[in-house]
Order: C-alpha cells, then structure tokens, then sequence
C-alpha cells in the first residue's frame, strides 16, 4: 500500500472531523433552521451509505473472507462482523443518556431555547459526539485504502451529517458562556476524533493487513454505516418534518453513488 494512499485517506478523514466545525460556525450566524435543506441532506447521505454498504463493500468483504475462510466459514464470518459493527454502535448510543447523544439531533433555535445547565449539556454532547466519530473515522480512513470511488462520497456523507453534530455542541455552549472561540472549539476538537480514528487504524490495523482483516474491517464498517443511517439520519431528517424530501434525497443518494460507481467501471 503507497504513502500516497494512505496519505490521501489521512486527508479525507480529516476532512469528514471538519464538518463538526463548519455546524459550530454555523450555528453563530444562523437563527433557525433551514429545515428543507437538512433533510435532504441527511437523507442524502443516508442513501450513499446504504448503497455503498450493500452493493460495494459487503460483496468486496465476502470475496475476501471467503477466500480466506471458504464459503460457509466466509460467510458466517461475513454476517458475524456486519451485526457486530451494529452492535457496536448500538452499545455506544445505549451507554449515552438520550438527552446527550448527538443522534438525538435539534433545531438551531430549539437548541438557543434550553437554557439549564447548558455548559454541561454541551461538554458532554462535544464528548459523546467524539466517541461516536472514533469508528466513523476508522470507516472513512479503511474505505480510502479499499477505493477511492467508494470513499469520496463516504467521506462527502459523514462530513454532511456531522455538520448538525456541531451545531448540537457549540450552541449549549455558546448559550452558556457567550464565548463563540470557546464553543468552536470544543466543536473542532470533537470531529478530531475522526482523525484519531484514522490514526488507531492505521497504528494497530495496517501493520496486520490482509484479506481477511480487509473483510472484518469491511463488513464491520457497513454494519456501523447502515445503523447510522437507519436509526440517525433518516428519523432526524423525518424530525424535520420533511418526509417526501428525505426520501427524495435518500433516493437521489443512492442513484449518485449508483452512477459515480458505474462511471468508474
């Protein structure tokens, strides 16, 4: 594997960590929410994921794990990683009081309402939000090193749906302190952990890198991304209030990715 790849999916991870900061700087400027438009976003990026997962990285993972493993051996290695990746993240929300979690997402100016023990909302969504973006970050980065194609328009859907991610801490914050530099930047280090992810990755995972490792971290990826987008994006964009139009962009995701895919045949 190049310097250059591995590089370049550093720079993507870093990327997706970003957007939590563009949320924070929003969130100063803005007075609501422009509600159309994040529901098409989120459902958006819950259309690239699902279809990235089911019809890009589950058949590349099955191809190495049963390669590695044999058919049956493969396979139930395959479904064993996918529902695992799930129930990662399951246990991370369910260890994560309902009121803290980032997936629990709210208006700018519902957000600017709250104002009990706001610092401390905030501090605790900034910390939940960075262990939610851990695996997020090993996804991005172990996409990159599979293909481009695929990892683009994964890191192009994390760094849409962190963007409310950022918002939810830096307005707790901001409410409470009136200190915007304060609020950004406990935003900006959240989505770091993006980043930090990509670093366990690349420290503890590449120097052990084979198919079948490719196939564990493959199938476990698309598991956490179709969690994600079934119990995060796609009611948080119905939260919105815009149905028809999550559906548009989970539609609109998926023939994107369909297309981009095909381009690249």
């Amino acid at each position: 594997m190049s310097t250059q790849t591995i590089l370049i999916a550093f720079g993507l991870t870093l990327i997706a960590g970003l957007s939590t900061g563009i949320g924070s700087m929003l969130a100063f400027f803005t007075k609501r929410t422009n509600t159309k438009f994040l529901a098409t976003s989120l459902g958006f990026s819950a259309g690239v994921m699902i279809y990235v997962s089911f019809m890009e990285m589950m058949p590349q993972a099955k191809l190495n794990l049963i390669e590695s493993f044999g058919d049956r051996i493969g396979t139930f290695y395959l479904l064993l990683a996918f529902f695992g990746g799930m129930g990662m993240i399951t246990l991370i929300d369910f260890l994560i009081p309902e009121d803290k979690n980032p997936h629990e997402m709210h208006n700018v100016e519902e957000l600017s309402k709250k104002q009990t023990g706001l610092k401390k909302t905030g501090m605790l969504v900034a910390l939940s939000i960075g262990i939610h973006n851990f695996p997020e970050g090993i996804a991005t980065f172990t996409s990159a090193l599979n293909s481009m194609e695929i990892a683009l328009p994964i890191t192009a859907a994390i760094a849409i749906h962190n963007i409310p991610e950022g918002i939810a801490v830096s307005v707790p914050i901001y409410q409470a302190t009136g200190n915007k530099k304060k609020a950004f930047w406990l935003s900006f280090l959240s989505g770091m952990a993006e980043p930090v992810g990509a670093l366990f990755g690349f420290l503890i995972l590449l120097p052990f890198w084979t198919p079948a490792i490719n196939g564990f971290i493959l199938a476990a990826v698309s598991g956490i991304m179709v969690f994600i987008s079934i119990d995060e994006l796609l009611p948080s964009a119905q939260k919105y209030g815009e149905h028809h139009l999550s559906i548009s962009g989970l539609v609109g995701g998926m023939v994107i990715m369909a297309l981009s895919l095909f381009l690249f045949i």
